[in-house]
């Protein structure tokens, strides 16, 4: 039988792969795709964005995709699905990768070369980066993942370039190309990109892999041991249309939990009581104001006082905004939950000025 093709779906935090995911989820493509997603903190709000049935752990939705929410290791996660597709169970002929924003997609395609079983039933078809246009200068500067992710890709497309000049354009384009003069770049605008440029690439290339890390393959004594906190969630149906605020999952693999900057850190805001708008809206300014800078990615499902639909929150840095998402269900019950990803917030402020601005 041959290999399953996997694309690995990497990028900074804010750039756009779950918006891209969507886009190719939802194309009439005919592949039957599997995705596996992996949440930075131990809550996820994409799953409640978009999908509607999380209960399941594997969920194959209309539109032909099959989503994993297993929250183990990448290695099982990838068994489990080959041997469900062995034994007649599912029926899929990719599988979609979607890492967090603050992954190096080095480990996450080392674990193909790495496990014999994962090997016998997958191939890297292409590691594809999303980078930010508005943020990524800073963010090359300031993350060695950002580089490894631009350095890791075998295909690079540039998101939000309607937020920068031509001339910034340029100049990060060329940077990215002296990172990686190997990848092609191309733009996304809202994660629109004709198929043939994102699946069935056949795009990685081990040589180039191993300049980039010498030690890329090299057997390390936990290799078998990938001790990623998997938080799995997917984006197989949105609810609504799209600002220009890019959903994505900023997923994390755990394998080099050590690596990322200790003050990153994800925190999570829960009420079972609605926001009252004016006052939800001018907090939310205050914090953009004075904490933008640091507050990588935000977002989350809102309930607001007298709305019959979920309101859709997120940004990145200082760019935020909200989309109007699905009817609450019947028998929903309405809550509200934010997630916030950032440098040294401060959780206890974020925390009491939101309760403030509940009815």
């Amino acid at each position: 039988m041959a290999l399953i093709p996997t694309t690995i779906l990497t990028g900074f935090l804010g750039a756009g792969k779950t918006t891209l995911l969507n886009r190719i989820l939802q194309e009439p493509h005919g592949f039957k795709i599997a995705v596996i997603e992996n949440e930075f903190g131990q809550e996820n709000i994409d799953n409640e964005i978009l999908v509607q049935d999380g209960t399941e752990q594997i969920v194959e939705m209309n539109n032909g995709c099959i989503c994993c929410t297993v929250r183990g290791d990448l290695i099982i996660a990838l068994t489990s699905l080959a041997q469900k597709r062995n034994a007649g169970e599912l029926q899929f002929d990719h599988v979609v990768i979607e890492t967090t924003g603050l992954a190096n997609p080095g480990p996450v395609a080392q674990t193909f070369f790495v496990d014999e079983e994962v090997a016998s039933e997958y191939l890297v078809d292409a590691i594809i980066t999303v980078v930010d246009a508005r943020h990524a200068m800073h963010q090359l500067d300031s993350y060695e993942e950002a580089q490894r992710q631009v350095g890791f890709a075998d295909k690079l497309l540039m998101s939000k370039t309607d937020l920068v000049s031509a001339d910034e354009l340029k100049v990060l384009t060329e940077r990215i190309k002296r990172i990686n003069p190997r990848a092609p770049v191309s733009t996304t605008n809202f994660g629109s990109v004709a198929i043939a440029d994102v699946l069935d690439l056949r795009g990685f290339n081990l040589n180039d892999k191993l300049e980039i890390d010498p030690d890329f393959i090299a057997a390390e004594e936990h290799a078998h041991e990938h001790k990623h906190d998997h938080e799995h969630d997917h984006t197989c149906d949105a609810h609504c249309e799209h600002d220009h605020h890019d959903h994505h999952h900023d997923h994390h693999h755990d394998h080099h939990h050590g690596h990322h900057s200790d003050n990153i850190a994800a925190f999570v805001f829960k009420s079972d009581r609605p926001f009252n708008t004016e006052k939800l809206d001018e907090f939310l300014g205050s914090l953009v104001q004075v904490f933008g800078p640091r507050m990588l990615r935000y977002k989350g499902v809102l309930w607001m006082d007298g709305a019959d639909r979920k309101v859709v929150f997120q940004g990145v840095h200082q760019i935020m905004g909200t989309d109007i998402g699905a009817k609450w269900g019947e028998n929903e019950v309405r809550s509200n939950k934010m997630v916030f990803i950032g440098q040294n917030l401060p959780k206890e402020t974020f925390i009491f000025g939101l309760e403030q601005c509940l009815v």
